[in-house]
């Protein structure tokens, strides 16, 4: 595995940083990269944006102050960074589509949640979850 160099985030260390886990079978370019793109509050970590080679995320998530997860599409690697992130006391949010069937164990690691059906509709509800978690407003 890749492991992500440290520095490489150095640029962003004035932002607060968000580590976006998902699974890669979906198109999680247009359906969640995109529509977080567009939010620019905050540095978003993207694993996959430069394609679907597996990297060492564990140091990456440490140094995040979120985790959101999007769990529409279950995923043991979104599974086990959700569980460092829980591990290491980082705030998850839970993301997920309208409808969709989740895992009822996701309420053990955190009681946020939030349901959609277009995720590009949702940028400020997503604003407004993060700066309450994260600047407990």
């Amino acid at each position: 595995m890749e492991n992500i160099n440290s520095h490489t985030w150095s640029l962003f260390d004035n932002m607060e940083k968000i580590y976006i886990a998902h699974s890669t079978h979906f198109d999680y370019e247009n359906e969640l990269y995109a529509p977080l793109s567009e939010i620019k509050n905050f540095q978003f970590i993207f694993p996959h944006q430069q394609g679907s080679k597996p990297k060492y995320s564990r140091d990456v998530i440490k140094s995040c102050a979120l985790l959101l997860a999007e769990v529409s599409v279950p995923s043991l690697g979104t599974g086990i960074e959700v569980g460092w992130a829980n591990a290491y006391g980082i705030p998850v949010v839970f993301m997920h589509k309208k409808d969709i069937k989740i895992s009822s164990s996701l309420k053990l690691v955190s009681s946020n949640f939030l349901e959609y059906d277009d995720l590009a509709q949702k940028k400020e509800k997503i604003i407004e979850i993060i700066k309450k978690i994260i600047f407990k407003n």
